[in-house]
């Protein structure tokens, strides 16, 4: 299994529009963080979580070679404005469409924000097609391995957590963004896996997001071989904060890929 971190910043991206802070002015390729999306690469399949609106960009940096699917974990702006740009892979699939896992928010939002696009077949050949389907409890891809998926508290929004079970290896990785915790049921489902991607906002407690210290403590509960905190703000300085982090913690950074 690859994992691939396209984006690791938060809805407003790193740096911020007019914002000349230490982070947003850094040198530091660490400290550049697209919105949050990666790509996932279970034996022949090509999972996309989410596409944010520099999925172009990422993709193209990083050279994601095909989609075969993509995985909503909800239908916020920062991680659904992209998904036009998955019309060359659809080009790729001689226009057929691409499947779409989310939760009914998600799938209602895509319908709102693409109508054009919701066919399964594209009506012109550079043109997206999805198919948009709910996300089961345990989506089975065959050889590839399994996904299972768990409800996350996102303020007053639902979102999913995922997590990867890779058919050859047997190997987990857990990834649960855009939550402010992480329930028993979730716990759970990640406990003891290979790689943990937890949601780390900033130091100071958000309504919709986890701080720093409450994704550390919740990735010690869940017991991971490593954890990384996603979704970070300007507030968080790679450097500092990543040298400050207990054994087994690290932030991720646009770029990072990990093979498991």
């Amino acid at each position: 299994m690859k994992i691939s971190f396209m984006g690791t910043g938060t809805s407003q991206g790193v740096p911020m529009i007019g914002c000349d802070c230490p982070v947003c002015s850094s040198s530091d390729p660490k400290n550049k963080r697209y919105r949050t999306h990666i790509h996932v690469e279970m034996g022949d399949l090509n999972i996309q979580v989410d596409a944010a609106p520099e999925f172009r960009l990422s993709a193209i940096e990083m050279r994601i070679p095909k989609v075969d699917l993509v995985l909503l974990t909800h239908g916020h702006a920062d991680h659904i404005q992209g998904f036009d740009d998955l019309r060359r892979y659809c080009e790729g699939r001689d226009g057929e469409a691409i499947p779409v896992y989310s939760n009914e928010d998600g799938l209602q939002r895509l319908k709102d924000i693409y109508p054009y696009a919701m066919r399964d077949k594209a009506v012109f050949k550079t043109y997206p097609a999805f198919r948009g389907l709910k996300m089961p409890e345990v989506l089975d891809l065959g050889d590839a391995g399994k996904v299972y998926s768990t409800v996350q508290d996102h303020g007053n929004f639902e979102t999913l957590g995922l997590v990867f079970e890779d058919g050859a290896s047997g190997k987990r990785f857990a990834y649960y963004t855009d939550c402010n915790s992480v329930s028993e049921e979730a716990e759970r489902l990640a406990k003891g896996a290979d790689v943990v991607v937890l949601d780390g906002l900033r130091p100071m407690s958000h309504p919709s997001h986890m701080t720093i210290d409450e994704a550390v403590e919740a990735a010690g509960r869940i017991g991971g071989k490593q954890s990384y905190l996603i979704h970070m703000t300007h507030h968080i300085d790679h450097e500092k904060v990543d040298t400050s982090l207990p054994d087994g913690v690290s932030l991720s950074y646009d770029g990072l890929v990990l093979d498991v």
